[in-house]
């Protein structure tokens, strides 16, 4: 099941599917109700509320829905099983060989365009069924849909027993409501705080590596560079938006590009699961700043945040650990209670 192994080719998206306009044009008509509907997002797999049902609107499931518009989601690519109401910046794509195992392994292809369109340059009708998709072929030079199948089947079995394991290793702990809680500076829980460094549009070279900006979404993420000189590489640490979606905080596990819109806070003792409780807390600086009160250098050091605290009146990070790990294994035990039904 190796991608390596397989043999690959290109094809035009119009050649692997069927191209549909989605059809509602005003939603604001539409009252409160059960059908998803689906628009201009790359947030909640398209999903942005809930409308009554209309026959002349709906867009059947078993399709991928491509968003041809809206800053930071136009290019991205989702799979829906179920009937939904589309925006008419919806674009769906139709295969009556796929299921949801080859249309997430499809999406995570086609979504590479993604850099490539921005609110002046939209994915339209034409620039949509002329994408490019790369995908592994059979023997006789088609899409290997088997193939797409089985290799995210495997990877989906790899990721059960992963959950499994981490289930049965995990203690019990006790609600926040019953530690004791102290305000700490900033300074005091991060032995390392940088600022990133400015890289202008015009100098964005093509790329892989994430550069994080002061985006809301998307982990911070706000595009794919190249660039490896006048630019600062961070990795498994915090980034706190200094400006734009000022006071957003995400826990960042890669090695990116960090613009000088954020801030890079590290702790070198610090694992995934205490970042995580800290930059839930953090992300509360947004309700004290704004575009015009930005975050700046001076400020962030005066900063303090409560967390919980141990016998010794210091930062209970085993707790915040602990904590977090339960959040985790509740959704975990959702999704194998779904899995099972």
């Amino acid at each position: 099941m190796e991608l390596a192994n397989k043999e690959w080719k290109t094809f035009k998206l119009n050649s692997i599917f069927e191209v549909e306009n989605c059809k509602c044009s005003n939603v604001s008509k539409l009252g409160d109700g059960n059908i998803p509907y689906i628009g201009a997002t790359n947030r909640n797999n398209g999903l942005l509320k809930f409308v009554e049902y209309n026959k002349d609107l709906i867009t059947k499931g078993n399709c991928i829905a491509f968003i041809c518009d809206g800053e930071g989601s136009v290019g991205t690519s989702i799979y829906k099983k179920e009937d939904f109401i589309g925006s008419t910046t919806v674009n769906v794509g139709r295969n009556e060989l796929i299921n949801s195992y080859i249309a997430f392994f499809i999406t995570t292809v086609a979504d590479k365009v993604r850099s490539k369109y921005n609110f002046g340059f939209k994915r339209n009708d034409n620039h949509l069924k002329n994408e490019m998709l790369l995908l592994p072929i059979n023997l006789k030079g088609e899409p290997d849909y088997a193939f797409m199948e089985n290799f995210m089947r495997h990877k989906e079995a790899e990721l059960l027993k992963q959950y499994e394991k981490q289930l049965s290793e995990f203690e019990n702990v006790v609600p926040l409501s019953e530690k004791d809680w102290k305000e700490f500076k900033i300074t005091d829980i991060f032995n390392d705080i940088q600022r990133g460094k400015r890289l202008k549009k015009e100098r964005h070279i093509n790329g892989v590596m994430p550069y994080v900006s002061s985006t809301g979404i998307n982990n911070g993420v706000d595009g794919f560079v190249g660039n490896k000189e006048n630019v600062r590489f961070f990795a498994n640490c915090l980034t706190l938006a200094n400006s734009g979606s000022v006071g957003a905080t995400f826990y960042q596990p890669f090695f990116f590009v960090a613009s000088d819109h954020v801030t890079k806070l590290e702790n070198s003792n610090f694992n995934k699961h205490i970042y995580l409780f800290i930059a839930n807390l953090m992300s509360r600086f947004s309700e004290k700043y704004s575009f015009n009160r930005e975050i700046n250098d001076t400020r962030i050091k005066k900063e303090k945040i409560l967390l919980p605290t141990n016998s010794r009146n210091e930062p209970d990070y085993a707790y915040m650990e602990n904590y977090m790990k339960a959040l985790e294994n509740e959704k975990i035990n959702e999704y194998l209670d779904y899995k099972k039904f």
